[in-house]
């Protein structure tokens, strides 16, 4: 397995080189960032000699090498809107992004996995009936549509949840006013995720119930219940693991309209912020950030494949 994690780690510096590669041509095609900066205390020259200090001037080329040479010495640089080391703005949106993806990670699967089997044992009953209803509504409802719904309901209306932010302003924390401030944006996350995972789920369960050797062993008398617990479970174990990796990417591309709707202090609210200031070197490292946490991810899913299935091999 060691051999494996060395090898994946080696395919996987050539993707990141790539994935940093196109998010730099992406960001310097979008304009210079000194263009965002204007004012009457402005001039034009002011501007060339901060672009000829930060080497904006030079070629495309120069500068990714320059932020390349940087990260290789652990340095994301210095912001270009708050003047503060990008590596302190990461860590402290860091933590709030990876608790909301995981109670919502955790949240959809507690929900999709008993349904999911509930619906594929009752099939084409009004249970399962019901389930996939309501997987096809949680797919086609808009993320952004629901966090307003919700504002509207809880906050508007009910006056029972705050609209945004992760603590109260002038309050005491805690554990009770972190969670009322978690409810709707993890549950925004978590409907996004369920409708997809039900009908994965599903379908798996579906596959495994007709195989041949499900029904020999209910054939020779084995409970309904121990056959699909211990046997039909074990066996739909991979398609529901590559739900879980397929979901990681989903969760940060989810999370930055969801951070903005609910100001959640996270990397999605961070990366919005620093794209509408052009601000490149919080853009870049939000970008390789991501990227990095997907790669593992992915890394983590096929370890998972092999602890799930004994016939997996790791090569």
């Amino acid at each position: 397995m060691g051999k494996y994690i060395f090898k994946r780690l080696l395919i996987a510096l050539p993707v990141l080189i790539g994935i940093t590669v196109i998010d730099y041509l992406l960001m310097t095609a979008a304009g210079n960032p000194l263009d965002m900066i204007s004012g009457a205390r402005v001039s034009e020259a002011a501007k060339a000699v901060r672009a000829e200090q930060l080497g904006l001037n030079d070629p495309i080329f120069l500068q990714y090498g320059r932020w390349i040479w940087q990260i290789l010495h652990g340095n994301f640089g210095i912001s270009l809107k708050t003047r503060q080391p990008v590596s302190e703005m990461i860590l402290s949106h860091l933590g709030p992004t990876l608790l909301l993806m995981g109670v919502s990670l955790l949240i959809s699967f507690l929900f999709t996995i008993p349904f999911g089997v509930y619906s594929a044992v009752h099939q084409y009953q009004a249970g399962d009936y019901l389930i996939v209803g309501f997987s096809f509504f949680a797919m086609s409802i808009p993320g952004f549509f629901l966090s307003l719904l919700l504002i509207y309901i809880f906050t508007v209306r009910l006056q029972l949840l705050p609209s945004g932010g992760m603590m109260t302003l002038g309050g005491g924390g805690g554990f009770l006013d972190l969670a009322r401030h978690m409810v709707m944006p993890v549950l925004v996350l978590s409907v996004s995720m369920t409708g997809t995972n039900l009908r994965y789920i599903r379908s798996a369960v579906l596959e495994i119930l007709g195989a041949d050797y499900l029904r020999t062993a209910q054939a020779k008398g084995i409970g309904r219940f121990r056959v699909i617990s211990r046997h039909a479970l074990r066996n739909a174990l991979i398609p529901v693991i590559t739900v879980f990796g397929m979901e990681i990417p989903v969760l940060f591309g989810g999370s930055i309209i969801v951070e903005q709707i609910f100001n959640w202090p996270g990397l999605g609210l961070l990366t919005m912020s620093a794209i509408l200031s052009r601000d490149y070197p919080v853009i870049m490292a939000v970008g390789l950030i991501s990227a990095v946490i997907v790669l593992i991810g992915n890394l983590v899913t096929d370890l998972l494949y092999a602890l799930a299935d004994p016939q997996v091999t790791l090569t």
